[in-house]
């Protein structure tokens, strides 16, 4: 699995693009991610993140050399925000039994 991380500075005042376009936009996810989430920053009003787990580097790297402009990249555009992007590896992972 591979991890991104989105993150941009948005103004507080376009805060509801970024979600509305996020909203809009994840109905239908792309081939090869698992889950996605919009994450703001709990004390800082400006920050927000989009962390997405993908299935594979493959995956990840199939959307980026289908030279469409990425999703979250568009959310980001939506609110005003030029987000930067870190990509992960995902070397353990653990999760809750529900």
């Amino acid at each position: 699995m591979v991890v991104t991380i989105l993150q941009a500075e948005v103004d507080p005042v376009r805060a509801a693009d970024l979600v509305g376009a996020y909203r809009e936009g994840v109905g239908e996810l792309e081939p090869g991610i698992v889950e996605t989430y919009l994450l703001h920053d709990a004390r800082d009003d400006t920050q927000w993140r989009i962390v997405t787990v993908w299935a594979s580097l493959e995956a990840l790297d199939a959307m980026r050399a289908s030279g469409q402009t990425p999703r979250g990249v568009q959310f980001f555009a939506a609110a005003g925000a030029q987000a930067t992007l870190t990509v992960l590896g995902v070397v353990e992972h653990a999760a809750a039994l529900g």
